[in-house]
């Protein structure tokens, strides 16, 4: 059976194409090995459920493994602490009972048999920490409990009281038989967890889980763990690809988020292969089956981008700072106590980088640049305009940016002209996205360069059928400020290798003069337009 690649579920060697997680793997046995207690929590579908079971594989030799998840396990099993010992007690012998655990002597899968089956009668906290000691004390090997899904358990005071039992377990654990380690995984950190469960600000960063150590392991993928999936799939498949740089790109439009390396390579691998355009599967895996892979995902509905919907309607104040950072090109500073900075890292939307919080990846903004779009096409009298003509920018089939750019100028100017300077300031670079969108219209990508956005100048780069064009937005803030915009731009162009690009300035001095033109810079053709 030929190998797939997998975005549903956990992924098994034996069927999946897999990033290589030795790396991740060894980090992770070092703060085992350690006696670390700690919660993976990384954002929706970032692999913490495949981590896991390769984990368990990896150190089984040497530890008892209790690998069990509170996905799915129902809202009576947290009625009281007596329902919910016996509910992990089933849980750690359902792992026993498939082979999930491993080495458990008889004597302690018997007792864990009894408990599930209410042998015992009821048992409290303090008799199930009882229990752990002995069967902690009881194995030849230190025992590890590994809990999936956490965030199954928010809201529930009685996994908070859970919490506290092991937390005083840690504590003691020198003079009573303990785990090794606890390894709890969810969306949520456990400080988060408490959040959802108390109101209040007094109590939001209380938590019962104080002894965990931080978890700072990358669990993303760079271009070398890339290549290795891409590697195994070419000798499975022969296609000629440039390993190195289909690689480096599938991680430039994803930063390594697991779900969307795979996601890219399923498509091109199942549905871009589909398609009559690509005769073969080298054709498939180059830069134009690469492009049309990131189109078809940003318009096709998958679970982790309605769970972005969900939660940017939940947290609108999320959302603002998210579209300040888009479309006003505003900075903010990296405050690791920052609530909407923690929301926004904890779902996995924002990162922090060189000290400011920016968008996680290329994919996700283009997808919220879509989305924040979407929400306003309706009311946009350019978008309605531009909708209505948008044929008239292509010739041959290609893009006519020239074009583009002088009926920009045309449509601003008679749609835009009494409005506010203070909202055009705001909003201009908005406005444009909003008029290139329709233009684009599914045939191309654009995104922004996030290393030239900032509040005075934005760089977009638009993909189009294999050709890519350089437009600078800015802020106009005088003559001398525009010629470094043109040097900035040349730099631009001439590490894209392009010898044309488009420089479009905001200008909002009471004597502007409003215009296009085309010159030459330094061998470059800049086409300038002031609005």
């Amino acid at each position: 059976m030929n190998k797939i690649f997998n975005t549903t579920g956990v992924c098994i060697p034996e069927r999946h194409y897999m990033v290589d997680v030795t790396r991740i793997l060894r980090s992770i046995r070092e703060m085992i090995d350690a006696g670390d207690y700690f919660v993976i929590n990384r954002a929706r579908q970032f692999g913490k459920t495949t981590v896991l079971r390769s984990l368990t594989q990896a150190i089984k030799q040497d530890y008892i493994v209790f690998p069990i998840s509170l996905e799915g396990i129902g809202e009576a099993v947290y009625r009281d602490e007596f329902t919910f010992c016996r509910g992990l007690c089933r849980l750690m012998d359902a792992a026993v009972k498939y082979g999930e655990t491993e080495g458990l002597t008889p004597e302690s899968a018997r007792l864990l048999r009894s408990i599930s089956r209410g042998e015992e009668g009821d048992i409290d906290f303090l008799e199930f920490s009882e229990i752990i000691s002995d069967i902690c004390r009881t194995e030849d090997k230190p025992v590890i409990l590994m809990i999936d899904e956490v965030d199954q358990a928010s809201g529930q005071r009685v996994f908070l009281d859970f919490l506290g039992m092991l937390r005083n377990k840690y504590l003691k654990r020198a003079e009573r038989p303990s785990f090794q380690s606890v390894i709890l995984a969810g969306v949520h950190d456990i400080k988060n967890l408490k959040l959802k469960i108390r109101s209040g600000e007094e109590h939001r960063y209380n938590s019962p889980w104080n002894v965990a150590a931080d978890f700072n392991i990358d669990m993303s993928f760079c271009s070398e763990d890339i290549a290795s999936m891409l590697e195994e799939y070419e000798s499975d498949w022969n296609t000629d690809m440039n390993i190195e740089e289909m690689s480096q790109k599938i991680y430039e439009y994803t930063s390594g988020y697991p779900y969307l390396v795979s996601k890219l390579c399923q498509l091109l691998d199942e549905q871009i292969s589909q398609l009559k355009d690509f005769k073969d599967k080298h054709e498939v895996w180059s830069d134009a089956g690469f492009q049309e892979a990131v189109k078809l995902l940003l318009k096709t509905p998958n679970t982790l981008f309605d769970d972005m919907v969900k939660k940017l309607a939940d947290y609108p104040k999320l959302k603002t700072m998210i579209q300040n950072i888009l479309f006003m090109g505003r900075r903010y500073s990296y405050e690791s106590e920052s609530y909407l900075i923690q929301l926004g890292i904890m779902f996995g939307f924002l990162k922090e980088k060189d000290g400011l919080v920016c968008i996680a990846n290329r994919i996700f903004e283009m997808k919220l640049y879509n989305l924040f779009l979407s929400e306003e096409e309706t009311g946009s009298e350019i978008y309605r305009v531009v909708s209505m003509e948008q044929n008239q920018f292509l010739a041959g089939g290609m893009l006519q940016m020239d074009l583009v750019m002088k009926k920009f100028l045309e449509y601003y100017e008679e749609i835009y002209a009494d409005a506010d300077d203070k909202f055009m300031e705001d909003n201009g670079r908005r406005i444009f996205l909003m008029y290139l969108k329709p233009i684009i219209n599914g045939t191309g990508n654009y995104y922004i360069e996030a290393r030239t956005r900032d509040m005075k100048r934005t760089d977009i780069i638009v993909d189009y059928k294999g050709e890519q064009i350089i437009i600078e937005m800015k802020i106009w803030h005088g003559n001398e400020y525009n010629r470094r915009g043109e040097a900035q731009l040349f730099e631009y162009l001439n590490f894209y290798h392009k010898d044309k690009g488009y420089l479009l300035s905001f200008n909002f001095n009471k004597k502007k003069k409003c215009g296009i033109q085309e010159i030459v810079y330094r061998g470059k053709t800049i086409v300038e337009v002031v609005v």
